[in-house]
């Protein structure tokens, strides 16, 4: 029988996962969504046919707990066989000691549940996801890999804040984020190399400065609420705003967090949606408002990145809006013109891969992202499965 890596991606709402052969060989995917309202399973072979769907009625709450049942009671209809050896999960919070992929005990389980203060809206998540697994499969290895482990090749001054030193010592610094994505894209030959920012565009937003593929400096800090403008996060905010708001409108640390997290970034700015195709559908003056700031935050970043780098060598876009939206791309270059960027219309509106012109002393890119790759291969790689 074949070894099997079971991919788990756990969110708020949702559970992403994939089944790999080995690191490299993708058997199926699939998603279970709206896990708290009318679930909705579906599961994909890798060239994109259905395997396997199923709608729950409304109002049914079937929670990561009853997602994982139900995926582990459909995953031997697809395994015949093969046989599941390992389950990889995304953890978005790895805090000061996870440094790289970890297996999971009771330990590192202990410290992801201390870690949650960090990552509100994930890291929960995760561990229901894993203690879910557990459940399940006792005696199936489980590792978390860290969105936090890339970013480890800052400098301290660059995972710095000008605060108190005591702080500092409990954890209180930058991290960073979307770390599985980035380091998907270091590998790529055309990102791999000299100065280059990556720009990891979805609902979830923020940009990294590499050079020779390590990271120098990201947008996201000590949560994923910082940098660019979100979906629905804030991004960066003057602290002093949150001290007015608590001041002149009485508003307690359950209600900022709601406000920052939830109900902010293009969904508070346009009061029509966290969703970038619906804004730039619209006609109404407030989603071009949206649309304006976003893109404005992203040149500010790049800016502040290109300046940690010492100059600008690529740029990639990556995400779900980075490698759908062209009309945002196109901002975003021609706003880099300064760094000497020069970017091919019709390359970018055919969707790249290449979006510059020949002889542009900066080159631009869409590099599709892929996560769950990188967990498979980590997982592979830490518990030495032989498939």
């Amino acid at each position: 029988m074949a070894d099997a890596i079971l991919v788990l991606n756990a969110g708020s709402s949702s559970l992403k996962f994939s089944i790999f052969l080995d690191a490299d060989s993708l058997l199926l995917h699939g998603l279970i969504e709206c896990l708290l309202t009318e679930p909705h399973f579906v599961a994909r072979n890798a060239q994109g046919s259905t395997l396997g769907e199923k709608r729950w009625p409304a109002g049914t709450a079937l929670g990561h707990a009853g997602a994982v049942a139900h995926l582990f009671a459909w995953m031997p209809e697809c395994l015949t066989g093969h046989r599941l050896v390992a389950a990889g999960h995304r953890v978005v919070h790895g805090g000061v000691r996870f440094t790289g992929p970890a297996r999971i005990d009771a330990g590192v389980l202990a410290e992801l549940e201390r870690l949650i203060p960090l990552a509100p809206l994930h890291q929960p998540h995760h561990i229901a996801a894993i203690r879910s697994v557990a459940e399940r499969a006792p005696e199936l290895p489980q590792v978390a890999c860290f969105d936090t482990s890339f970013h480890r090749t800052q400098s301290a001054v660059a995972q710095s804040f000008a605060l108190p030193r005591r702080f500092a010592a409990e954890g209180v610094r930058r991290y960073g984020f979307h770390g599985l994505s980035y380091e998907y894209i270091a590998a790529d030959e055309r990102a791999a190399h000299g100065r280059t920012v990556v720009a990891h565009l979805g609902n979830g937003a923020s940009m990294c400065g590499m050079y020779d593929g390590h990271c120098v400096a990201t947008t996201m800090s000590f949560t994923p609420l910082d940098g660019l403008m979100m979906g629905t996060r804030c991004g960066t905010v003057d602290p002093a705003v949150l001290l007015y708001l608590m001041n002149q409108h009485g508003m307690d640390a359950r209600q900022l967090e709601k406000l920052l997290w939830n109900e902010s970034g293009l969904l508070g700015v346009s009061e029509i949606s966290s969703d970038m195709r619906a804004l730039l559908a619209s006609a109404d003056p407030r989603a071009a408002e949206a649309i304006d700031l976003f893109v404005y935050r992203i040149g500010r970043e790049l800016g502040s990145l290109a300046a940690a780098l010492g100059g600008l060598d690529t740029l990639v876009f990556t995400g779900g809006i980075g490698e759908n939206a062209s009309a945002i791309r196109a901002r975003v270059c021609q706003d880099a013109r300064w760094l000497g960027l020069e970017i091919d219309t019709a390359a970018n509106q055919a969707g790249g891969p290449r979006l510059s012109r020949p002889g542009s002393a900066v080159t631009a890119w869409v590099i599709a992202t892929n996560e769950e790759l990188m967990i498979a291969r980590h997982t592979q790689r830490l518990l030495d499965i032989q498939t």
